[in-house]
């Protein structure tokens, strides 16, 4: 029996594999491998596909973050809020830039930032909040809005796993001051190695974020801040570009795998399946269930033991880290994020997925939960 992995890039490649091919050798033949046309074209690319003025590439989805949050202002002194169930990239970035990140509890409906409990945790301190569109839902960027004009913050989306995705008419990306997007190989865009970008409307944001990414020079060999090294490599840009055009038909094909799920896992007892909330446009960087009824470890082995693999994330909420020690955050006091870290399981989930191997392992699921 072949093994179900929670991701096939394999089969992704496959689709675009001549176009890819021709693309790569194109710019290894060029000798321009940093830089150029080839990135300036997916930029413009990025930007026109999220209908924002500007697109930066950079080296990866933290790098984004952080040159947004360097790019805004924030420093030393400075809080930014944001969920404490997510990967650490997005409260590493916060650190990078000497502030302070303040985590908020998630809703167990979405895996998002709670916005009942955003304006209670926002001080003089607050210079912004990073709502995070985890798993590929939106986070409600209306609601969010509102809070943060009433509150003079920015908002820095974490789009990493939500390409793509939208609240109403308007994509992830295109609703805060800056998005910032991961292109690490399993994002619904990804690439063959790391890479990022930034998206938005403001042409000083954008300005400053491409100084900033090349050593904080506008002019070579004259520096006006202290910047870094983050650019995107000509050989991810020509690939990224190829993907983007097939975006929506991956992330299309994602939205029916997940709705075939719904289907599949109607009947089986003890999970909380996930939800696509009102409003919003789910792609479905992952399927994760709230198990309710067997722990969670002894069921991922009793799927591997049936060649199906599945993941966690995440097995430990950002305030409980040990980095964190520090900010003297205490366990309990954000419940609902360390439920899900005990009980969440996300399924395989990729385009190319197909029915009878959904089947197989609802199948599997089901058989070792009503044991």
């Amino acid at each position: 029996m072949s093994q179900i992995p929670p991701v096939d890039l394999g089969r992704q490649y496959a689709t675009i594999a001549e176009a890819a091919n021709a693309a790569v050798l194109e710019v290894l033949s060029s000798g321009r491998y940093i830089g150029g046309s080839s990135v300036t074209e997916f930029e413009n690319h990025f930007a026109q596909y999220h209908q924002v003025e500007y697109s930066a590439g950079c080296n990866s989805g933290t790098d984004a973050l952080y040159l947004a949050l360097k790019a805004l202002g924030v420093t030393a002194g400075d809080e930014v809020i944001t969920s404490t169930f997510t990967f650490i990239a997005t409260a590493e970035a916060i650190c990078m830039c000497g502030a302070t990140p303040v985590f908020v509890d998630i809703t167990t409906e979405t895996f998002n930032l709670d916005l009942d409990q955003v304006e209670a945790v926002i001080t003089p301190r607050t210079k912004a909040v990073i709502p995070v569109h985890l798993f590929g839902q939106p986070v409600d960027m209306t609601r969010l809005g509102a809070i943060a004009q009433k509150h003079g913050l920015y908002i820095v989306e974490d789009c990493a796993q939500a390409t793509g995705a939208k609240w109403g008419d308007r994509l992830v990306g295109s609703l805060g001051d800056i998005g910032c997007f991961s292109f690490f190989p399993t994002k619904n865009l990804g690439g063959c190695g790391d890479g990022g970008a930034i998206t938005t409307h403001r042409r000083d944001l954008y300005e400053a974020i491409k100084m900033l990414r090349e050593h904080g020079s506008k002019i070579r060999y004259q520096h006006e801040v202290m910047g870094v090294n983050s650019r995107l490599d000509a050989l991810q840009a020509v690939i990224l570009d190829i993907k983007l055009r097939h975006l929506d038909q991956w992330n299309q094909q994602r939205q029916a795998i997940a709705k075939n799920y719904d289907f599949l896992l109607s009947d089986v007892p003890g999970i909380q399946r996930p939800q696509a909330i009102p409003g919003g446009t789910h792609v479905w960087n992952q399927y994760t269930l709230l198990l309710k009824a067997k722990e969670r470890d002894t069921l991922r082995q009793e799927l591997l033991a049936q060649d199906i693999i599945t993941m966690v994330y995440y097995p430990k909420p950002l305030h409980l880290q040990p980095v964190f020690e520090d900010l003297g955050y205490q366990s309990g006091q954000f419940p609902l994020a360390e439920q899900c870290s005990h009980q969440v399981l996300s399924l395989p989930m990729f385009p190319g997925l197909t029915p009878s191997e959904q089947e197989r392992v609802v199948a599997a699921l089901k058989e070792q939960l009503t044991v």
